[in-house]
């Protein structure tokens, strides 16, 4: 007999471990819960959540309340009858009722080494604070935010290079491939969770547009790892002329001393701005309203970019 599972999660993230849990023939997906559609982009127009684009294809029943704890929401919950809740990025805290309903529980796919970096934005938070790795942890839920005993954890290294977006990709991977390997063992009783470490927890608070706002009195080197950790939302960004100009990818220069944080320079053919020890050269931006261009491109259409200065 198979397993009857409940898929909770919304972003891509969240995408590999559905489409693992669905493909498996021991396990039948009896119903997804997701975020409902949200209004986005220029036109405010109402996307869905790319957990529920997949469940549509897979035909797999779906429920999208604002509140789990809503009655008709748990009613609905009842009526699937899960044995097992796996979780990836969901968007909502469980409660003791949901948790407490199927006879394995509630598994979380979660991106990051726990403890460190419990919360929302685990992959930003560790780019952003310099990790040289970061992972994945199969956790069981409690009533917690991400402070369950752990099943599995696998690690992968942060490259000089890497966004947050190509780690959310390689991640999203690991947690279904890892998934995949520790649920047996899970539903058989073979595997004992192990609490997480007393120390080392750290938590990665849910991302506002702020947070990509950078402060040109700050270092070069943590200015790069946050165009790194902001990419692709909301990435990272500054005021010019009146309008948020996006940096998408940066890189570091020495430059010689004497020009005021926030300066706008030209390094190397590309345009750049001094920083609180050296130049951030903006390797790649998006301009308000425009595509995403070379800072050599853009800097060919800017009149006197050395001339503006903060």
């Amino acid at each position: 007999m198979s397993i009857r599972i409940v898929f909770m999660g919304s972003p891509e993230f969240a995408l590999s471990t559905l489409s693992a849990l669905a493909a498996a023939q021991q396990y039948h997906v009896v119903g997804v819960v997701t975020q409902p559609d949200r209004s986005s982009g220029r036109g405010r127009e109402l996307k869905s959540p790319p957990v529920k684009t997949l469940a549509l294809e897979l035909n797999i029943p779906i429920m999208q309340p604002e509140k789990l704890r809503a009655p008709e929401a748990m009613e609905q919950l009842r009526s699937w009858a899960p044995d097992l809740i796996v979780v990836a990025a969901f968007g909502q805290i469980l409660k003791k009722d949901v948790l407490d309903l199927p006879r394995y529980g509630c598994i979380n796919v979660h991106a990051s080494l726990l403890p460190r970096w419990r919360g929302a934005a685990p992959i930003n938070a560790a780019i952003l604070a310099g990790d040289e790795e970061t992972g994945v942890t199969i956790m069981q839920m409690d009533a917690g935010l991400d402070t369950g005993p752990m099943l599995a954890m696998k690690s992968i290294r942060i490259k000089p290079d890497d966004t947050a977006g190509s780690v959310l990709t390689a991640l999203s991977t690991l947690g279904a491939d890892l998934l995949n390997e520790t649920l047996p063992e899970y539903i058989s009783g073979k595997l004992t969770a192990r609490p997480q470490p007393a120390e080392g927890a750290t938590y990665a608070p849910m991302l506002k547009k702020e947070d990509g706002l950078l402060d040109f009195t700050r270092p070069a080197v943590e200015l790069e790892r946050r165009v790194r950790a902001m990419n692709p939302w909301p990435g990272g960004w500054f005021d010019w002329n009146g309008h948020p100009l996006k940096v998408m990818r940066a890189s570091t220069v020495s430059v010689e001393k004497g020009l005021v944080s926030g300066s706008r320079l030209i390094v190397q053919g590309r345009p750049a701005v001094m920083t609180a020890d050296g130049a951030l050269i903006l390797d790649e931006v998006q301009p308000a309203g425009r595509k995403i261009m070379p800072g050599k491109s853009f800097l060919a259409g800017v009149k006197n970019w050395e001339a503006s200065q903060p």
